[in-house]
């Protein structure tokens, strides 16, 4: 009896947690001819990044609690059974509808960044040190001035290289700047969740640009101290920080 009150337990999670899913689908697919689950996902894919993730889980799910609805003897009674597994990965993926991760999730943190008259020699160290390729530039007003990448320096120095001595002493940040590409950087809120992010760099993606960086501040604009920097790689980690 108490293994059959488990199953129950673990059929009706699942359906909870299908459930609330299916809530937020329909308050962000406005769209949809109607408001089936498979519907909201058919529709819902196309503008929501958070959707397209699970998309095809979801359908898998669908099918799942069909199985489970259907195949329901009473209020409480279930015959098909989901995987404990399984239960916990929908249970997880309606918590990231109903609170998505934030980008700073998955963001590095803290950011470096320079201001215009720094010197090269200083980011060549954070280089070594850190590992890192992009650092965004600003003016002593907190106002954003260009981004300065490990290509760009290397470039330079190719330029420069003049009897196999470079000069690095007093080379400052901006010279940099003035020389090198620009680049696609946009800004956002510390606020913003992570499927807005990546819903960002599909827009750039579809209007074939390449979105170098997605800089996170306090007021999401060029103009302020910047908290985080956010780039295509960091995207590749499948979930955010936290989650299985």
């Amino acid at each position: 009896m108490e293994k059959k009150k488990t199953e129950r337990t673990q059929s009706g999670q699942f359906e909870v947690a299908f459930n609330r899913i299916h809530r937020c689908l329909k308050d962000m697919v406005k769209d949809a001819h109607n408001d089936s689950f498979v519907e909201l996902l058919n529709t819902g894919f196309k503008n929501h990044s958070i959707i397209r993730k699970y998309k095809n889980e979801l359908y898998q799910f669908a099918k799942l609690r069909n199985a489970i609805v259907h195949e329901k003897v009473d209020t409480d009674y279930y015959i098909a059974e989901p995987h404990r597994q399984v239960v916990n990965r929908i249970e997880s993926i309606a918590a990231n509808f109903e609170k998505p991760p934030l980008a700073m999730s998955i963001s590095s943190t803290p950011v470096f960044y320079y201001y215009e008259d720094a010197f090269l020699k200083d980011v060549l160290k954070a280089i070594n040190k850190f590992d890192f390729t992009r650092f965004p530039i600003y003016n002593k007003n907190y106002e954003y001035q260009g981004l300065l990448t490990a290509s760009d320096i290397i470039r330079w120095m190719a330029k420069q290289l003049n009897s196999n001595v470079i000069s690095l002493e007093n080379v400052q940040v901006n010279q940099l700047l003035r020389t090198n590409k620009k680049y696609y950087v946009d800004f956002i809120k510390e606020s913003t969740n992570l499927f807005e992010v990546e819903e960002l760099f599909d827009q750039y993606h579809a209007e074939d640009k390449k979105l170098q960086a997605v800089i996170l501040s306090e007021n999401g604009g060029p103009n302020s101290k910047p908290k985080a920097i956010l780039t295509p790689w960091d995207l590749l980690d499948p979930d955010p920080k936290g989650n299985d």
